[in-house]
Order: C-alpha cells, then structure tokens, then sequence
C-alpha cells in the first residue's frame, strides 16, 4: 500500500515586526525613527516647551526683575575650578572720563559661586503653586553687594533696563511658542471643516467656498498682519491682545489646509465605504468627519506642523513692528524690539539671541514636518 500523504506545512506565521501585521500609526513611527533630523527636531521642540512650561522653575529670575546698575552688561558664561566650583568672575562698571562711554571690566578678586536648584526670588509656579528653587542660579552663600542685595550673574548678557535676556527668553518661549499651537488649533478647526464641506458636497457650495479662498489668498499677507494689527487698541489689556493676535493669524491660515482637505475629500467621497455609509442611512456629518477625514489624517498632521512656524513668525513679526503684542507681555518679538537700532546691534549683539531662537524653532518645525511627510506614506520606498 502506498504510504498516506503528508499534510501540507503550515504557512509560517508572520512575525510581529513585518510592515503587513503593524497598524499604520505603527508604520508611521517606525519610518519616523529612521529620519534622525526629524527625531533631533522633535527633542528639541519638546526641551523648549518643557523651558516654557516650567518659565518661573528655569528661569533664574522673573519675568519683570531687572537691576538698572547692569544695563547692557556683556554674557557672563560659567566656569568650574577645584577651589571654587561653578562660579563667575563680578562685572565692575568703568566709565571712560572723555567719552562717558559705560564697559565693564573682570573682577578676579569678586567670585560668584553658582549652583543648581538654588533659593532664588520667590515665584508662584502656574500662579498657583508658591516656590522659591530655582533650576540654575546664584546660590546663596554668595557674598552681599554693598547694598545688601544679592550679586547678578547674566548668562545670556543684560537689556537696556538690567533685565536677565536668558530670563526674558525663557519666559517669553511660552508666549511666542503657545502662540503657534492656539492658531494652529483655530486653523484645524475652520480648515477641516469649510474644506470637507467644500469637498463633500461640491457643486456651488464648492465653488463659493473656493473662491472665498482664492479671495483670502490674494492679499498680501505681511501688510494684511499690518492692518489688522493697527486696528488692535492699545489699550486693550494683554490677554485680549494675545488672543485677538491668535485670531488674526488663524483666520489668515487656514486657506492651505481647507484645500488639501478638500482634496481629499473629492477622491474619497465616492469609495465603496462612504457609498456604504450613505446606503445605510449615515447622515452627512458622520460619514464626513468618521469615515472620510480619518483616512488621511497623517497627512493633516503634516500640514499643521509645517503652518506652525509661519504662525510664531507672524506673532514675531507683528509685535517687532509694535503692532502686535506689546509690554509688559514678554515674547520673543517684544525683545527684538530693542534692536530697531543698528548701533545697539552693533555694540550689544547679545540683544538678537531670540533670532537665535526662533530660527532654531522654525528650523526644527520644518524638519519635523519633513519627517511626518516622509513617515505618511510607510510603504514608500526609500
């Protein structure tokens, strides 16, 4: 008799690392990790908002603090030595006597110990929570001034007023990068909806709507910020400043992603799934935002994270022209207001170090905003 038949192997079970058994937000990361600009970016962004999130812990001193016997003192960059530890040399004022010109001049003699998690000013944390650490500061065994006060130390170098710029930078991160999120919201929000209602329903609805957009783009942006920033009161307290800034920004910004959405929607609305929907009774709403705008938001997270630096440079903007926020708020647009003047560039160059900053943030915005784009599509080839 002839020997029975083997059974035919099992197909081997795909591992759980294969592309085809991980979800698409699973592919998404996996290809995000492989771009390591963008990763950088990301670590960089979440250090400068964990920065803005803590301003009153991190920042040596408060927002408003200031000593006027500093003014326009140069950066003051730590040193360690075995007998001193971390520490600084004192700055002593020399005025020149023909031309009255102010400089300042090394103390070897006066050192000013430095540590980190130091009793500082006392400060409310999210203006609730009482506390007096402080992440990085003079500690307080330094020696008193003549006058009792406690000694300076400026890492970052002083304004016009005395004011610590690293201070300022820090407490100004959480205005200048909160402005991009709050915007961005406001844009997702008119974005998603004005595009798949234009995509969705087409017709005349579309046209209308397209052509309010092409209206809207047709202005010239930077005078248009102008305009509706001189409209501002100046008397207008802060937080409405803040806000009504916020506002301008979205309504100027929300062109882009409601066409991309739009696109979208036009190659989606006639898939098996939303004639589906339709057939089973789903109103327009749900099949609009459940069933349609889920299947391509990688692709509007991509488009928000690249709108996010074009909205803290229009905050920059506006409030470098005085037209935006103004003092006592602390952004980084407000502190560039002390360099309208060349010669104080020239001689105080520390005074542009929140360009450094907001070059930093939009670089590391955009190449973040690289990384979604490439990581959107898991199947691409490299």
């Amino acid at each position: 008799m002839a020997a029975p038949a083997e059974p035919p192997a099992l197909a081997a079970p795909v591992p759980a690392s294969e592309p085809g058994s991980l979800s698409q937000w699973a592919l998404i990361g996996r290809r995000f990790r492989h771009h390591r600009l963008a990763v950088a970016s990301l670590f960089l962004l979440a250090v400068l908002y964990v920065l803005a999130l803590g301003a009153e812990f991190f920042a040596p001193y408060s927002r408003d603090w200031r000593d006027l016997s500093h003014a326009y003192c140069p950066p003051q960059l730590p040193r360690y030595s075995w007998a001193h530890g971390l520490h600084v040399t004192a700055l002593r004022v020399r005025i020149d006597p023909l031309t009255f010109k102010k400089s300042y001049v090394e103390d070897p003699a006066d050192v000013i110990p430095l540590g980190f998690f130091v009793r500082g000013e006392p400060y409310r944390l999210w203006g609730w929570i009482p506390l007096e650490r402080h992440f990085f500061g003079v500690k307080l065994e330094a020696p008193r001034r003549a006058d009792g006060a406690r000694p300076t130390f400026y890492f970052l170098g002083a304004d016009e007023y005395g004011h610590d710029i690293f201070s300022r930078l820090i407490h100004g991160s959480r205005i200048s990068l909160s402005v991009g999120l709050v915007a961005i919201a406001v844009t997702f929000m008119l974005g998603v909806t004005i595009g798949g209602i234009s995509g969705y329903f087409g017709g005349a609805v579309d046209t209308l709507i397209q052509r309010v957009i092409e209206v809207v783009n047709a202005f010239p942006q930077i005078p248009l910020w102008l305009a509706f920033g001189a409209i501002l009161p100046a008397e207008w307290p802060p937080l409405s400043t803040y806000f009504a800034i916020t506002l301008v920004l979205s309504l100027l910004g929300w062109t882009g992603l409601a066409r991309v959405v739009r696109g979208k929607i036009l190659s989606l609305r006639e898939e098996d799934y939303a004639t589906a929907a339709r057939l089973l009774g789903a109103s327009h709403t749900r099949i609009l935002f459940r069933h349609l705008l889920p299947g391509f938001t990688s692709h509007i997270i991509v488009v928000l994270t690249m709108s996010v630096p074009a909205m803290i440079l229009g905050e920059t903007s506006l409030s470098f022209l005085g037209l935006g926020l103004r003092a006592p708020i602390v952004s980084w647009g407000v502190m560039l207001q002390d360099c309208l003047s060349i010669q104080t560039v020239a001689n105080y160059p520390w005074l542009l170090m929140p360009v450094v900053l907001i070059v930093l943030t939009v670089l590391s915005f955009n190449f973040l905003g690289d990384g979604l784009r490439d990581a959107a599509d898991p199947y691409a080839t490299k």
